[in-house]
Order: structure tokens, then sequence, then C-alpha cells
């Protein structure tokens, strides 16, 4: 295993140098949180795949595959599909808004009135998001080191921590296009074609194994359908993949990129079922489906390239980690501590050196992304470092990870799914209508999965039909949201930055984020 461990303390010791090496590019809060804005086309697509494709896309995608065969994909599968929707129908509007949280989308949207609720509910699916990812170092550090439980996810944790802290989104982003580049070349490159060689071919494959792994719904239409409900739609609305979105310099590249983002995903989720299947072949006894993974890496193939694909697999659940760390980070520091200070501020009697407005939400006063002060961008550092800290403590307490994701993505999908589309496509919708849809459709999912367990179906079938009604009832029985918002949010989403018919200028009476201009942030 010398050889293999060399490769692994290499690629960690990488992730650490591309860390000290954004740090020298993040001059700035637009840099630090979005890249600058600049993302082409070929590192905007490698980073999206690798922020969705995670240890639950490849340790988990290939479990199911051992577990039901070919539909053990649809997981991932349905990843994929969310990605291209994202890309295809939403992309191109959401990277004009020129925002850097969810939150702040929804206070463009309805008035600066439904931030600071959804901002709570984001926050706490990206910290469980983070929890969750940085849980799996465990597993892989036990097959790689033989390590225990606590001190893999520490070792895992705080490199992740670091160099996620010290760039910030280039940090993010160099990592991400090298474990974006680790994976093709593992999973897909080598240990899919060798699992398949081992496993005697497709033909021997389907003589060993029951017809229904072979069957398009062997996992079953409910289950297919509650993926798609979960993780697709979750895909749209999730700050971690926002935050991305955010980083690309154009609505061009937002579109084009993430449509080939979503279609590797659709090709890497038939390569982990095709991966478990075969394993299902070679130990059809293992204890767990989530064992394949590493059983099939480690018998099955050579010395160095054993630990590039273990690689592989530590670059994917990275990936996930420190999308979801910054994410959570930038929803804390932006949506809800600079709000908490905000509301201190009116509060408080004006000082002799304080502004008329002091009290503005956090979108509100955002005249230009390339004049913040350097305390912006510290903030944003010491946010990071916080919320990794904490991220770290909760993994080593919880042990139920299945249970505390489904929890994240429920909350987050019958909470948040229907304000934001309904604000995206339904012009009728109001800040009221947004605020009684989040609060409706979170409390439904929370009930339902209190009397009916966690992973249960329901929850999510109801609390978005909980959702869609309150926040439609709600908002035809308020009065439309004022004129001059959806004027400035027009102005937004047509990517218009000055004064013109629909409004949108800065100062906006309505209290929307003042325009951005393409020079201050280097897009195109």
């Amino acid at each position: 295993m010398a050889v293999d461990y060399a490769v692994i303390v290499l690629y960690l010791a990488g992730m650490l140098a591309m860390g000290w090496w954004g740090m020298r590019r993040a001059k700035s809060k637009s840099d630090f949180l979005v890249a600058g804005r600049r993302l082409g086309p070929a590192m905007y697509s490698g980073t999206m795949a690798a922020i969705v494709l995670g240890g639950a896309s490849t340790i988990g995608g290939v479990g199911l595959g051992y577990q039901y065969g070919l539909s053990g994909a649809w997981m991932v599968f349905t990843i994929g599909l969310g990605l291209l929707a994202l890309s295809v129908f939403f992309s191109a509007r959401i990277a004009r808004l020129k925002v850097y949280t969810v939150s702040e989308m929804l206070d463009l949207r309805y008035g600066g009135s439904a931030g600071i609720i959804s901002g709570v509910v984001m926050w706490a699916y990206t910290l469980m998001l983070a929890v969750t990812s940085t849980i799996a170092y465990a597993t892989i550090f036990d097959v790689l080191f033989g390590l225990d439980r606590s001190l893999s996810i520490i070792l895992g944790g705080v490199i992740v921590v670091a160099y996620s802290t010290l760039g910030g989104m280039w940090s993010i982003t160099l990592t991400d296009m090298v474990q974006f580049v680790v994976k093709t070349i593992g999973v897909l490159l080598l240990l899919l074609p060798i699992a398949v060689i081992k496993a005697g071919g497709f033909a021997e494959m389907k003589a060993q194994l029951p017809d229904d792994y072979f069957a398009p719904l062997g996992i079953g239409g409910q289950t297919v359908f509650t993926y798609v409900l979960i993780y697709s739609f979750g895909m749209l609305i999730g700050q971690d993949i926002w935050q991305r979105v955010f980083t690309a310099r154009s609505d061009k590249v937002a579109r084009l990129g993430g449509t080939a983002a979503g279609t590797y995903c659709l090709a890497y989720a038939l390569a982990g079922a095709v991966i478990g299947t075969a394993a299902k072949v070679l130990y059809p006894h293992l204890g767990s489906p989530d064992d394949a993974f590493a059983t099939i890496v480690r018998d099955a193939l050579p010395v160095g390239v054993r630990g590039l694909v273990l690689a592989a697999a530590l670059s994917a659940v990275m990936s996930t980690s420190s999308g979801a760390l910054i994410a959570c980070a930038t929803v804390a520091h932006n949506d809800i501590w600079a709000r908490v200070k905000g509301v201190v501020a009116v509060r408080r009697k004006p000082g002799p050196g304080d502004s008329a407005d002091t009290g503005r939400s956090p979108s509100a006063d955002r005249a230009g992304e390339g004049a913040e002060a350097p305390d912006e961008v510290r903030g944003n550092r010491a946010f990071i470092l916080l919320m990794g800290l904490a991220v770290i403590v909760i993994a080593l307490a919880l042990n139920n990870v299945v249970e505390a994701l489904t929890l994240a993505y429920n909350v987050l999908v019958g909470g948040l799914l229907v304000p934001i589309l309904g604000g995206l496509l339904w012009k009728r919708g109001t800040a009221a209508g947004a605020l009684a849809s989040v609060a409706v459709g979170g409390l439904t999912v929370i009930g339902l999965m209190v009397s009916l367990g966690v992973l249960a179906n329901e929850p999510i079938y109801y609390g978005l039909l909980a959702s869609l009604v309150a926040y439609a009832g709600v908002s035809l029985a308020t009065p439309p949201t004022d004129a001059a918002v959806l004027g400035a949010w027009r102005a937004r989403l047509a990517g218009r930055t000055g004064d013109g018919p629909d409004g949108g200028a800065d100062g906006d009476p309505a209290g929307g984020p003042a325009p951005v201009t393409t020079s201050a942030t280097g897009g195109a």
C-alpha cells in the first residue's frame, strides 16, 4: 500500500497548496465568495460537476447499484436531471441577478421581507449537507489508513476547512477542478472498465444476477418519484448550487457549462450503478451495500491505480463538503449575521458618524462588488472557519447520516421550492404568500417526519402541496407586489443596471439591491 499512500498524501498536499494559491487571488468579497464571477465554460462545468457529485453519488451510487442493479443509477440520475433543468431554464436569469445568496434573490423579488426566514432554512440545509459530507471521511480514511472514525473526521475536515478558509471560492474552484479530473480518471476511465472485466463482462453479469437487476424501475417507481422531488428540485434551489451559478462570467456560460455538467452527471450515475452491479457478481454477500465501493477498489485494482481511485472517492467527498461549507458560511454571514447587525443598528440611537440608512437589508446596500472594504473578506473568512469548526464538532457527535441528509433536503424543498420558483415564474406572488409558503411547507414537513419517520415519503409530498396552497392562497388574498419592486426585479433579470422604464436604478425606493456593473465584477 506504500504507493497508494504516496498518491493520497500527494493529493492532500496539493489541495492545501491550491488553498494557499487561491488566497492570493481573493482580494474582494466577489473574489472570495463567487470567484469574481469570472469562470469560463470549462472551469465552470468542471466545478459544477464536482460539487453535485459527492460521496453519496460515488460510494452511495455504487452501493445502490450493488443493491438494485442498473436502476440504482436513479438517485444520481435525478441529480443530473435537476442540474440540467436549472441550467436550461433558470441559470441565465439567476446569473444576471448578481447576488450572493438565494435569500438576496427573495429580497429582490418580494421587497426585502422574505429573506431572514429563508436564510435560516437555507443555513440549516447547508450546515447538515456539510456535516454529512464530513462524516464520509470516516469511511474513506478507514479504508486508506485504518484510522478510527473521530480521527478520520478531524483529519478530512481540517484539510477542507483550511483550504476553504484561505482562498474562499477561488481555492474551492481550483481544488474542484483537480477533483473533477481525478474523479473522471479514477471512476469512469479506470474503475468502470476494470470492474466489468473482472465480473466477466455484461453477458456474465446478466447470467449471474436476477432480471430485476437490469430492469429500468427495479428500485421502485415510488422511490424514483421521491428522488425527483428531493434531488431534482433540490438542485433548483440549493445555495451551494446557486453560488456556483453566480461564478459564471456570463449567462451563456451558466447555461452551456451547466448543461455539460448535468450531462456528465447522467454518465456518472450509470457508471456507479454498473460498478455496483459488477461488485454484486464478485462479492455477493457483503455486509452492507455501501461496502461495495471500497471492497472492489481494494481487491480488484492494481497498486497505484487503487490509490488514484481512492483519491477519486476522497475528491468526491471534499468537493461537496467544501461547497456546502462556503455556502453555509455565506448564508450565515450575509443573510443572518448582517441582518441582525442591521436590526441592532436601527434600534440604537444614531451617532455623529452614522448614515441614515443603517438598517437597510444587506442586499439593499450593494452598490458594487469591487469596492468592498477589506473587512468584508476577513468577515467571510472568519465565518468559514467558524462554520467549519461547528461542522466538525457536529459530525463527531452525529451517527445517522441518512436521516440527517433527508431531513435537510425535505425542509429545503418543502419550505423554499415554491416561493423561489413562484418568484421566478409568477408575478402575482407576494411577500406574504412567500412567508406563508415557507412556514406552512416547512412545518408540515417537520410535523410529518416526527409522526411518520424521517425516511417516510409522505412528508415531502404533503409538505410541497401545503406550501403551494399557502403560497397561491395568501398571494391572491393580499395586495400585489409593489410595481417599483417588480420593476427593479425585471430590470435585474434582464441584466439592465441603469435607469430605465422598468426601474432598477441605484437607490430604488423599493429597497431592492443596487445595480452591479459588469466592469466591477470582471464579467462579460
